[in-house]
C-alpha cells in the first residue's frame, strides 16, 4: 500500500534494520523480554542488547518489571520491553455514507481522541474532506500533541479502493466522488502522509489487531452498515484481488427479483440487509417513520415485524456468506456494523443458512461472531494502517 503526501525515506542500513526488527516484534507483541526478542528477530543477543539500549535512550521503548513472574523467584524480577505509547501517534479517518469520524491513537492503538460528525457524504466530497481535515486539526489540538509527532493519517472509506490506494471506484457507490483522489486531497489539506483503504478492509485490520480475530490467519469481516462490504484475510495476508476489489459481498445478488441496487444490479445484499433498508421496510408497513436508531428498541420489545425483518436480513446475509465460506474456507467470520445490535435475532439465521448450505468439513469449526470493536472498527483499522509503518518510520 502506497503512501501519499510524505517525503521519500532513506534506505534502511544494517543498523537500522536491527532497530526495525526489534520495533516490529514489539508492535506485534506488546511486552517481550530480551530473550524473546532474540528468538523473534533472529538477531544475536549482543545486537539485541545494543539495539534495545539505543531505543530506550531514544525514548522509543521502555522497560518494566514482569509483575506476573513467579513470586517464588529470588533476585531482580524479569524485565519486559514495550513501545513507549507516547513516542508518536497515528490518526484514523472513517468516511462512511452518512458520517465522518476521526480518531487519534498512541503507538499501542489506544484512543486518545475520538469524534464523529453525521454527514451526507456520497454527493458532497468537498464538504466531507473539509470536515475530515477539520477533525484532524481538532484531534491534534485537543489531545495536546505536536503535529510533528503524528506519523500519518489512515483513511478508510465506504467505497472500493484500487490496489495502489489512490483510486476510488465510485461509480454507482459514491457518485459525487468520481474523479476525486481523497488521499492526495487530504494530504494537501492536512500536511500529513495519507494511506487509503476500503472501510471493510480497515475493519478486518482492526479486528485482527485489536478485536475478535486476533491471531486468526483466515478470517472474513462483514460490515453491515449503510453500505455492506467484506474484508478478507487468507493465510495471514489481506486478499485484495485484481484491482483491489475483492470482498464486495454487499453487491452479491441474493434476491433475483429484488430491488435495483445503486450499483445497477438487482437484488444485491445491500438492498435487503442494510439497516436503512430494514428501517424503510418497517416504516412502509406501519405508515410512520422508523429510523435505524429505533431498531434495537423494537427488537428488545419483541416486535414481530422487526424480528421478521431482521431474520430475513440474516438469511440473506447467510446466503452471501455461503459463497465466501465455500471459496475461502475461513476459520472465523466477524460481523460488524450497525445491525450487530440485533444480536441472536440476526446471528441465528446467518449460522443456520451457512451451516445448511456448506460442507460439514468447512463449517464444522467455523465460528460466526459479533465484532468486539463495534462501530469503531473502521476508524481503528484506518489508524492501524499507519501503526503498521511504525517500525520503519521510528
Amino acid at each position: 500500500m502506497s503512501s501519499t503526501g510524505g517525503t521519500a525515506e532513506a534506505p534502511i542500513n544494517l543498523w537500522n534494520l536491527g532497530r526495525v526488527r526489534v520495533l516490529r516484534a514489539l508492535t506485534e507483541r506488546p511486552r517481550l523480554s530480551r530473550a524473546d526478542l532474540v528468538q523473534r528477530t533472529g538477531l544475536a543477543r549482543a545486537t539485541v542488547g545494543s539495539v534495545v539500549y539505543d531505543l530506550i535512550a531514544a525514548n522509543l521503548i521502555r522497560e518494566t518489571a514482569d509483575t506476573t513472574a513467579n513470586g517464588a523467584r529470588t533476585g531482580r524480577p524479569p524485565q519486559l520491553l514495550s513501545l513507549n505509547p507516547d513516542a508518536a501517534y497515528a490518526l484514523g479517518l472513517d468516511i462512511g455514507h452518512d458520517h465522518v469520524r476521526a480518531m487519534l491513537t498512541d503507538l499501542t492503538g489506544e484512543s486518545r481522541w475520538d469524534h464523529s460528525e453525521p454527514l451526507d457524504v456520497d454527493d458532497d466530497p468537498e464538504r466531507a474532506l473539509g470536515t475530515a481535515a477539520g477533525l484532524v486539526d481538532r484531534a491534534i489540538a485537543e489531545a495536546g500533541v505536536a503535529r510533528t509527532d503524528v506519523l500519518g493519517l489512515g483513511l478508510g472509506i465506504a467505497c472500493p479502493v484500487g490496489e495502489n490506494d489512490d483510486e476510488l471506484y465510485a461509480d454507482g457507490i459514491m457518485p459525487g466522488w468520481i474523479g476525486h483522489r481523497p488521499a492526495d486531497e487530504l494530504a494537501e489539506l492536512t500536511g500529513l502522509p495519507v494511506r487509503m483503504i476500503n472501510d471493510a478492509n480497515a475493519g478486518v485490520l482492526a479486528e485482527r489487531r485489536f478485536g475478535a480475530a486476533r491471531d486468526c490467519a483466515n478470517v472474513v469481516y462483514l460490515r453491515l452498515s449503510s453500505g455492506i462490504g467484506a474484508g478478507v484475510v487468507c493465510d495471514g495476508r489481506m486478499l485484495l484481488g485484481h484491482g483491489g476489489l475483492a470482498g464486495e459481498l454487499g453487491h452479491v445478488p441474493v434476491e433475483p427479483h429484488g430491488a435495483i441496487c445503486r450499483c445497477g444490479n438487482r437484488g444485491c445484499l445491500e438492498t435487503v440487509a442494510s439497516p436503512a433498508v430494514i428501517a424503510d421496510l418497517l416504516s412502509r408497513g406501519r405508515g410512520r417513520d422508523v429510523g435505524v436508531a429505533d431498531l434495537p428498541g423494537l427488537l428488545a420489545e419483541g416486535d414481530r415485524g422487526a424480528l421478521r425483518a431482521i431474520e430475513d436480513a440474516g438469511e440473506a446475509v447467510g446466503r452471501a456468506l455461503v459463497l465466501a465460506v465455500m471459496l475461502l474456507n475461513p476459520e472465523l467470520v466477524v460481523v460488524g456494523g450497525d445491525l450487530v445490535t440485533a444480536g441472536e435475532a440476526l446471528f441465528e439465521p446467518i449460522r443456520r443458512v451457512v451451516g445448511r448450505n456448506t460442507m460439514g468439513s468447512q463449517n464444522r469449526d467455523l465460528q460466526i461472531v459479533a465484532s468486539t470493536l463495534g462501530d469503531s472498527a473502521g476508524v481503528r483499522g484506518a489508524a492501524a494502517l499507519v501503526l503498521d509503518t511504525v517500525p520503519e518510520k521510528l
